[in-house]
């Protein structure tokens, strides 16, 4: 029977038309039923014991909180997303309590690298994405100039490419405060092409911004596109590859023409490209869902670039950035104004190309907003700096600057793609690390450098995001000794 899969059934737009339906129902439901199965609230938050928030501070910020817990839904469309860009003057999508639940959709912005697979179909997608030679459903794509006087790609720039869906207001959210944002959930969003019903796709761009991208053989420079597919069921816990092709100039629907991956969301027409469906045959690669930019809007500006992560979050991409972890981010502006999007179904440390597996996700948070005057004599007192827990470690982020929108001065958001290096995104996480054990963990200054030397990681976050990235771990289970 045709299930919306057969364009020579008799009632195939009727058919489809109900497939749509229900794949928009699904990704409303898929996550509230699996939040709130029995004891699914009851595991919440549960770090295997040592944890950032005391439990007199867990009990502070419980009692700021309604009695009971909300849960919200915020969908992706082209009226809930803003593309490329943080900003502190948005209108918040929704606003929620401290303790609350909240599903949020996220979009790749790299699904017009294959609209068949990412975006035909599905409602959500197709607003965002919509682009004529007379409309685009999202216009400004970056924190670049709106002015067509000016601006040569498109509105925006492209300074900035991620679509974030939000922001979210939290009420009673101020600075000083910290955000505690606990990722519940994180699963592929299917694609809404009944051809492809049950599985996911995302797309890897081998780019120009890539770490590799001068330091090719024969000095050879090319941009390489490979889409792979994931099992949107659960049923597989890998993605393969399915193609590759090699970008080549495209005209956009307004008739710029975009010789490289210059600008977010540029249409892909396959008419002149060249598939190769040999590539990386039999290589599993296992699938880390988890959200490349997840952060609040920072007070500098008022629009900031997506790409360089900072003290607020952002573009961190950290993989590890998924179910079951908790992020602590540093309020800076009323409400927090959380945004999220970047969704990736995997990536190594580095993202060296350029990109990870970009892949759109619906993923499920609480938010707990913990207030400056509870915060006296916690670990969380003077953290200015993102930060990841999750149920075995702690992972501090440092970046070439710790805050490039204070540090470089008024031209920031353009000097910072020139000043980057591991050197320094090593000397801040050092220091952030160097803080946090002697803060947290009472360690003499001598004590913690010969701690980090042989029991913490560094590893290199990034090195493709303007603010390069180097964490450092340290694993909860060094203090499990101590009384």
């Amino acid at each position: 029977m045709c299930k919306g899969d057969d364009v020579n059934c008799p009632q195939f737009e009727k058919h489809f038309d109900a497939f749509r339906g229900d794949m928009n129902s699904e990704r409303r439901n898929f996550m509230r039923g699996g939040l709130f199965a029995a004891g699914g609230i009851a595991a919440l938050g549960a770090t295997g014991g040592l944890s950032l928030v005391t439990p007199a501070l867990a009990q502070a910020s419980t009692a700021r909180q309604p009695t009971e817990r909300g849960y919200h839904y915020l969908p992706a469309t082209a009226e809930t997303v803003h593309w490329g860009f943080f900003s502190k003057t948005l209108k918040p999508q929704v606003e929620v309590n401290s303790g609350d639940f909240v599903t949020i959709e996220t979009l790749t912005h790299h699904a017009a690298d294959d609209l068949e697979r990412m975006v035909e179909g599905d409602e959500g997608a197709e607003s965002v994405y919509l682009w004529t030679k007379d409309k685009k459903g999202v216009e400004r794509r970056g924190a670049g100039s709106t002015d067509p006087a000016v601006y040569k790609k498109g509105s925006g720039e492209g300074q900035g490419v991620h679509i974030m869906t939000g922001p979210v207001y939290v009420r009673d959210a101020e600075p000083g405060d910290v955000l505690e944002v606990r990722i519940i959930d994180c699963a592929p969003r299917p694609s809404g092409n009944a051809k492809f019903a049950g599985k996911s796709y995302g797309s890897n761009a081998a780019a120009n911004w890539g770490f590799h991208y001068t330091d090719m053989l024969n000095g050879d420079k090319r941009e390489v596109i490979t889409i792979y597919e994931v099992d949107a069921t659960g049923a597989k816990s890998w993605a393969e590859a399915v193609y590759s092709f090699n970008w080549v100039p495209q005209t956009d629907p307004y008739g710029v023409v975009h010789p490289t991956i210059d600008y977010p969301g540029v249409p892909v027409d396959h008419t002149l490209t060249t598939r190769n469906y040999d590539v990386l045959k039999g290589v599993r690669l296992p699938i880390r869902p988890h959200f490349g930019t997840l952060g609040l809007a920072p007070k500098e500006a008022d629009y900031v670039d997506t790409v360089p992560p900072s003290y607020t979050g952002g573009n961190i991409d950290n993989w590890r950035i998924g179910k079951g972890a908790t992020m602590y981010y540093p309020v800076s502006v009323e409400g927090a104004l959380l945004s999220v999007g970047d969704p990736h179904a995997s990536q190594g440390d580095s993202e060296l190309c350029g990109t990870a597996i970009e892949c759109s996700l619906t993923g499920t948070f609480q938010l707990i907003l913990h207030k400056k005057a509870d915060l006296g004599g916690t670990p969380l007192e003077e953290l200015n700096y993102p930060m990841l827990e999750t149920a075995t470690e702690w992972l501090v982020h440092g970046f070439s600057y710790a805050n490039y929108l204070t540090e470089l001065g008024p031209d920031a958001q353009s000097a910072i793609y020139s000043k980057s290096s591991v050197d320094l995104a090593l000397r801040d996480a050092f220091r952030k690390m160097r803080h946090f054990l002697m803060t947290t963990k009472g360690l003499t200054e001598d004590e913690a450098i010969s701690l980090m030397s042989i029991g913490v990681d560094f590893g290199i976050t990034q090195v493709v995001d303007g603010n390069w990235g180097v964490h450092a771990i340290v694993k909860k289970d060094l203090f499990s000794g101590r009384v």
